[in-house]
Formats: structure tokens, C-alpha cells, sequence
């Protein structure tokens, strides 16, 4: 594990004192979470109140771990980012804070547009906001999509700088938590260091595109979690959000074994599946794939 890695750790408030039953209640092997899948566009406002609506919704289904997808807040081409850019005391985490203490849930509230004073281009930025309405963890997407998909070009690297540092944050019940966002899915070395550094759910907000959705999104997800032995909560974005940019939705949530718990429709909404902590570690014990691993042998020059 790099020693760069950064942990978002700590409770929340007084522990009070320990019962049987405040003990029993802390060690709760099963984790409701929900991954919102939704339609951004260039209206911030329109997009805060669709999020909060389906925030509610995964809330009172029952979800304490709440996803949104990547650029929940705005989504279009690079001048409309710029536009609907907000710093972290801006009005979307602003919101994300208040209904997150309100419903008292874990929110990860996806990625925004990151303005960032002193910096002349933006960041795309991962907020988890804990039930007592504080940001206990930040993360930056560390790779950008600078590609061709079906004919177009991306590059965000043209008006976004990466970050440069893993985080791994807690939920209120003590659940490590790795964070990523979209490209980041295809670089499975991140999502290593998140699980040696402790990580049991992996997080991927997302916004991928149709072609990449309908043929590597399902197989990238499922790999992360086997490998990795953990569950991998994914939201995606679905449908136009501006004229030649558009999202591929599949939103899901998948188990340690690989198995998809949970995938949603081709329509704006809320999936919800319960995370079994006793079935990942059970897995761990019997397919001990992460304690079998040889880093030793990986440092060693290739043979040839």
C-alpha cells in the first residue's frame, strides 16, 4: 500500500456507554445501500431537486449508504461545467450535508465540477458526507478520460486537473469504504490499495458512456469486486444530457462473489440492495485470494 493513501477515520460524537445491546447494534453484519441513477444536464437546480428526491426515496427504503452518480450536480460539455462549477461550500454539498444529517444517512454525493480557488481548471470531486451532516472524506479523480469512444473524442484533462492521492473513508458503523470515480474502474491497482488499506465496499460514481456501458461496464464491475473480495456499489448516469453526450445507466450493486445483487432499468431511479459483511468474510476465509498475494515476487524484475 502507498503510503499516500488517506484515511478518513473517526465517530461520530460521545461513544456514551456500552450495552450488550449498543454493542449487538454496532456489529450489525448486514449494510443497506442504494445507488441513485438519475439524468444531469446544464440545470444545477433541476438536478439538486431530481438528486434530493431520490435521496429521500433510497432513504426510505431503508438505505443508510446513499450513492449518486459522477456529476450528479451538472453534466455537459466543458463550458457548461465551468458554469455550474461550485467550490465545497457551495450549494450542492451545502445540500448534500444538510439532507444527509436530516435522514441520517452515509451520502457519497457522487462527484461535483470542483471549482478550486487558485486553480484555473476544475477537479472532479467525491464528497462523502457522513449522518451528522459532516464531510468525514474528499477525493479527487485521479484518472481522466482522455479517449475515443464511438467516433467522439473526450478530454478532460481540458478543463480538469487529476487528483493524485487514494482515499479510504468509514461509514458511521465503522464500514472502511474505498472511493474512485468512473474511468478510475479501469485501473485496477487503485482498487488494491483501497482493499490491503481495509476497504469492504468500493464505490464507483459514474457517468459512462452507451458504448462503454453496453460492453465493458458490467465486466470492469464485477472484476473489481471478485478480486478484490468486496462489494462494489455503482452508480451511473442514464440517458442525454446534452445534445451527443450521453450515459449508459445499468446502474448496480455487486457482491464479493461477483454476483449482481442488484441492477437498474433504463430510467431515472433508486436500486437497493443489503451488503452481508458476514458472507465477504466469509468468501475471504474460503478463497483467501488477498492473503495468498506475492507482492515480493510482483517487485522483482520481469523475466525474459
Amino acid at each position: 500500500m502507498s503510503a499516500s493513501l488517506r484515511t478518513a477515520r473517526g465517530g461520530y460524537g460521545s461513544p456514551g456507554r456500552l450495552t450488550r445491546q449498543s454493542i449487538s447494534r454496532e456489529r450489525r453484519d448486514t449494510l443497506r445501500a442504494a445507488a441513485i441513477q438519475l439524468t444531469a444536464t446544464p440545470d444545477t437546480a433541476a438536478n439538486l431537486a431530481l438528486a434530493d428526491s431520490l435521496v429521500r426515496r433510497a432513504a426510505a427504503d431503508g438505505a443508510r449508504l446513499v450513492l449518486l452518480p459522477e456529476k450528479w450536480s451538472v453534466l455537459g460539455p466543458g463550458e457548461a461545467l465551468r458554469a455550474g462549477a461550485q467550490t465545497l461550500d457551495g450549494e450542492a454539498i451545502g445540500w448534500a450535508r444538510g439532507v444527509a444529517r436530516e435522514l441520517g444517512i452515509d451520502l457519497v454525493a457522487g462527484s461535483i465540477s470542483e471549482r478550486v480557488a487558485g486553480e484555473e481548471k476544475l477537479r472532479n470531486t467525491s464528497v462523502h458526507v457522513g449522518p451528522d451532516g459532516e464531510v468525514r472524506a474528499t477525493y479527487r479523480k485521479i484518472h481522466l478520460f482522455d479517449v475515443e469512444v464511438g467516433g467522439t473524442v473526450y478530454r478532460e484533462s481540458e478543463h480538469e486537473d487529476p487528483g493524485d492521492t487514494p482515499v479510504l473513508t468509514t461509514l458511521a458503523d465503522g464500514t472502511p469504504v474505498g472511493m474512485s470515480v468512473c474511468y478510475d474502474v479501469r485501473f485496477p491497482e487503485l482498487y488494491r490499495a483501497l482493499t490491503i488499506a481495509g476497504a469492504r465496499i468500493l464505490l464507483v460514481p459514474a457517468a459512462f458512456t452507451v458504448p462503454t456501458t453496453h460492453d465493458h461496464w458490467t465486466t470492469l464491475l464485477r472484476a473489481r469486486a471478485i478480486e478484490n473480495q468486496c462489494f462494489v456499489v455503482a452508480a451511473n448516469q442514464i440517458g442525454e444530457h446534452a445534445p451527443g453526450l450521453r450515459s449508459g445507466g445499468r446502474s448496480m450493486i455487486v457482491d464479493p462473489w461477483g454476483l449482481v445483487l442488484s441492477q437498474a432499468p433504463d430510467v431515472q431511479t433508486v436500486i437497493t440492495a443489503d451488503l452481508d459483511m458476514a458472507r465477504l468474510e466469509d468468501i475471504r476465509r474460503r478463497l483467501p485470494a488477498l492473503t495468498g498475494r506475492r507482492p515480493d515476487a510482483y517487485a522483482t524484475e520481469v523475466s525474459r
